[in-house]
């Protein structure tokens, strides 16, 4: 990183120890900007280290107003501004809505939903003109699949949180969008066989899975925008736009 440190764009990214969130947080430092990587466990410090200078690391569950309050306090206090948000924190508990239990249902909305809420209700107040909130949401909150209701609810809220944000921090300058991943290679869908794969495969258009860095150039580039507000903005290989139809 070369410059004025200060004058160097602060990233506060969640649930960015691995996968998506940790390749948002490396596009956004490879741009030249400070990173906050921000999760639950120690990976949280490994990440850090290996941006290097500019980057720090904070332990925090976005589903406590105290901890999500904390983090941004602790970003202050260290880089003295907030410029992006992006908002990827996120759980998954599965099972068709019988045997869903109250205690996975909620976890998951406290996580994936009362958590974006968290970190935006903290951060705002240091956001001026041209800063940026940027929610990852997910195919599942758009299109219904059998035993996801929690996360699909959890995501599809995150949608109208972003609509009803856009219209409400545009005079300030603030821009809020919703970024859709699609099937992306991550820890989770490495454990998959050969045919759950090719299964997925099937179903997406452009016949593969997408790999986070994909997902994190998107990120990178709807931060730089300061007219699009309120947009939703698919990384997912045709898989929203095709309804599972593919040509042969």
């Amino acid at each position: 990183m070369s410059g004025d440190p200060s004058n160097q764009p602060v990233w506060l990214v969640t649930g960015a120890s691995r996968g998506i969130g940790a390749a948002i947080a490396a596009r956004a430092h490879e741009q030249g900007c400070r990173v906050v990587v921000i999760a639950r466990g120690e990976e949280a410090k490994s990440t850090a280290a290996r941006l290097g200078l500019g980057a720090i690391a904070i332990q925090a569950d976005v589903s406590d107003v105290a901890a999500a309050q904390s983090a941004v306090d602790e970003t202050i206090a260290t880089f003295g501004r907030i410029d992006v948000v992006v908002n990827n924190a996120g759980v998954h508990r599965g099972g068709k809505v019988e045997r869903l239990s109250p205690e996975d249902w909620q976890t998951v909305l406290n996580v994936n939903l009362t958590g974006a809420l968290n970190m935006i209700r903290a951060a705002k107040p240091h956001m001026g003109s041209g800063s940026s909130i940027i929610n990852i949401g997910a195919v599942v909150g758009f299109r219904g699949f059998p035993g996801d209701v929690a996360y699909a609810s959890s995501k599809a809220g995150l949608s109208g949180m972003t609509n009803a944000l856009a219209i409400e921090m545009a005079k300030q300058g603030i821009t809020v969008n919703l970024v859709i991943p699609g099937l992306v290679l991550t820890d989770m869908t490495s454990g998959l066989t050969d045919a759950a794969m090719d299964n997925m495969k099937a179903k997406i258009p452009m016949g593969r899975l997408g790999q986070d860095r994909e997902v994190a150039e998107v990120v990178y580039w709807v931060s730089q925008s300061r007219y699009m507000t309120g947009a939703t903005v698919p990384v997912d290989g045709g898989l929203m736009c095709s309804f599972g139809v593919v040509s042969p």
